[in-house]
């Protein structure tokens, strides 16, 4: 029997298509209840204030890449949602004085457009996000070479061939987007062999870095978060960092300060994540078969699920 058709989309899955009793119980949770859902291989920590929320996030950068040397370079790759974090990172490296020439990093994604990546002089760009709050304010005798630097193309073979060139990637961080994606791996269209079920996690899972089209709800997000509300300016394709690549990381941390997903969604997939509950129509949740994630909430951003007419 075919599940119920979205919500929001129609011709796409996503956490709408989830069963009722599943969404109950997600917005019944309290911040003391989804504390209580770590367990082995899942860790979930709460932070009082923006300042310590962000300098966590900014200090999990530092601690991989001063792992780094030349014979064993170590990696980090990192999201633009959230983006406070990066000027932090940029200031410690700077005041430590910490050399990180033989560190590595993958940006995760990328918008697409006109058959390519955006350049980095398009507005919405990543990878001119990245290089402006944080890797052209680090001092040029501490940073690593441009080579070193790994942003997504449109034709991804040499960022994909980064991934397995000998360089440890420590940790992956990510963020939460309304459709419950990291990075930009979006629920799939509903059509096709999927037309009734969503793809099963394992076809999900030999996803690798490609080029992906956008749930409306990711473009209606990304331009209430990036671009003012003018949503004619949003890309509606994107290149993503896939499972596959994320499968490689040796831990994987996402970031929740209220900004880019609801009260909702920000205790939905921390319940399917902390039950093991895996469905394609909600990507966030397949971290549930990742050996090592955790997740990093600003309590205040939580808010409730509690109705509210404004």
């Amino acid at each position: 029997m075919p599940r119920k058709l979205s919500a929001i989309a129609p011709d796409w899955w996503d956490y709408t298509t989830l069963d009722d009793e599943l969404i109950r119980d997600a917005a019944a949770l309290t911040p003391e209840k989804m504390v209580k859902l770590s367990r082995p291989g899942f860790k979930v920590v709460m932070y009082e204030t923006l300042e310590e929320f962000y300098l966590a996030e900014a200090l999990e950068y530092i601690t991989a890449w001063k792992q780094s040397t030349p014979d064993n370079p170590v990696g980090i790759c990192g999201p633009i949602g959230p983006t406070e974090q990066l000027p932090l990172v940029a200031r410690i490296v700077n005041e430590l004085n910490l050399n990180i020439r033989s560190a590595h990093f993958w940006g995760m994604d990328e918008w697409f457009l006109d058959g390519r990546e955006v350049p980095v002089t398009h507005p919405l760009s990543f990878e001119r996000a990245d290089r402006e709050l944080c890797f052209n304010r680090i001092r040029k005798e501490l940073v690593m070479p441009d080579e070193n630097l790994h942003f997504p193309k449109a034709d991804t073979t040499a960022y994909r061939k980064s991934w397995d060139a000998g360089v440890r990637c420590a940790i992956m961080q990510g963020g939460q987007g309304d459709v419950k994606h990291w990075a930009f791996n979006d629920p799939p269209r509903r059509k096709g062999k999927w037309k009734d079920q969503p793809p099963p996690p394992a076809e999900y899972r030999k996803l690798a870095t490609r080029v992906v089209d956008l749930h409306p709800l990711t473009i209606a997000q990304n331009a209430r978060t990036s671009g003012g509300g003018n949503i004619a300016i949003v890309p509606t394709q994107a290149i993503t960092v896939g499972p596959v690549e994320t499968w490689k990381a040796e831990k994987v941390s996402i970031w929740q300060a209220g900004n880019h997903d609801n009260p909702f969604g920000q205790r939905l997939t921390c319940l399917m994540i902390a039950k093991k509950i895996v469905d394609t129509a909600v990507p966030m949740s397949l971290l549930a078969e990742h050996p090592n994630v955790q997740f990093n909430y600003y309590r205040k951003g939580l808010g409730t699920c509690a109705v509210e007419m404004h």
